[in-house]
């Protein structure tokens, strides 16, 4: 059985899609899976083992360009027995129509009856978590989804790890922690430089180096982060935000003992690659989109005004991260640490 999936267009929403996958190869065992989705998720889809191959889609976010999706579709003709797509936009159903696939698999979204076969209505009771509505589509409407679920799992080439440790003069010589103090939702996801600075100081001092990760937009917050700290600590701060390809940035966060990260695609990376994690949640729920891995230590104030799903504050003052200090973090930090895990 040949599957197309129309991939999501977020960092994380592709590393949970992998449960989506899990499940078809378990339900068709030797199934081939292609996802058609943009450039940047190659390096995330490589180091899926349930997926054949990946297709790049040429077109950015938002854009419709119908001649373009008719080309593509008429060039995937033929090739596949059904099609299941994870976005949930009109614009996301026309390739599977145009490439004729039998069976068009999605939920029901912007106008999409004609272009999908086999729609779907979402209980949202049913299926509150966005894992459940990608592993939904896997099985027949309705179905009870069997537990335990699947959790993501991103294979890490050791060769590939070591040119990316050689490129940037990295070394294991001391335990890494991994920071991810970006977000590319917006502000109301950043936990502040100023709190990131006091959980690398306090982990240097211990003995730790700290490695800054984030896209060419986190770079500035990240030479923010490395400035608060006093000369003798910076020197073992390194920012690599801006500087790595998602490859590389994949590669090197499996190196790390321990990881903070906002809620955002680097967080469900770290998941992934099973690191030691504390995910900071401010304008954003866990109850939605979690981090899928044993070793998670989740850390909120649960204010009345959160989670409000906000780019930037409606208020302005950003308490929901202002005010989470340092020190829960760290808490939460020493109780990971204290069950050993293997750098992979």
């Amino acid at each position: 059985m040949n599957i197309l999936i129309i991939g999501p267009s977020w960092v994380g929403d592709m590393v949970m899609a992998q449960t989506l996958f899990q499940c078809l190869q378990q339900r068709h065992p030797g199934c081939a899976i292609d996802v058609l989705a943009p450039e940047w998720s190659r390096p995330i889809l490589e180091r899926m083992p349930e997926v054949r191959q990946t297709l790049s889609f040429p077109l950015g976010h938002g854009v419709l360009e119908i001649a373009t999706r008719r080309k593509i579709g008429k060039g995937l003709s033929g090739q596949y027995d059904q099609a299941i797509l994870l976005p949930n936009s009109l614009k996301s159903a026309l390739v599977p129509f145009f490439a004729g696939i039998p069976k068009r698999t999605g939920w029901k979204g912007e106008l999409r009856y004609g272009l999908l076969n086999d729609i779907r209505v979402l209980d949202k009771q049913l299926y509150p978590l966005m894992i459940e509505r990608f592993m939904a589509l896997a099985f027949e409407p309705g179905a009870e989804l069997p537990k335990p679920y699947p959790r993501p799992s991103l294979q890490i080439d050791p060769a590939s790890r070591d040119a990316a440790l050689a490129k940037f003069g990295l070394g294991l010589d001391r335990p890494v922690l991994a920071l991810c103090p970006g977000a590319e939702f917006g502000e109301a996801k950043r936990w502040p430089a100023e709190h990131y600075a006091k959980v690398a100081e306090l982990k240097i001092r211990e003995g730790w180096q700290v490695w800054l990760f984030g896209s060419k937009n986190d770079h500035p917050g990240g030479e923010e982060l490395r400035l608060r700290l006093i000369p003798g600590l910076r020197e073992e701060c390194t920012n690599l935000a801006g500087r790595t390809s998602l490859a590389e940035a994949i590669d090197l966060l499996s190196c790390a003992g321990a990881v903070v990260a906002n809620d955002s695609g680097l967080m469900h990376v770290a998941a992934a690659l099973n690191r030691p994690l504390v995910a900071v949640y401010g304008s954003t729920s866990p109850e939605f989109t979690p981090p899928l891995a044993e070793h998670v230590e989740i850390v909120s104030l649960g204010l009345d005004c959160s989670p409000c799903f906000d780019r930037t504050c409606r208020f302005g003052h950003y308490n929901c991260l202002r005010e989470l200090k340092p020190r829960p973090v760290v808490e939460a930090l020493d109780r990971l640490l204290g069950v050993p895990v293997e750098v992979q």
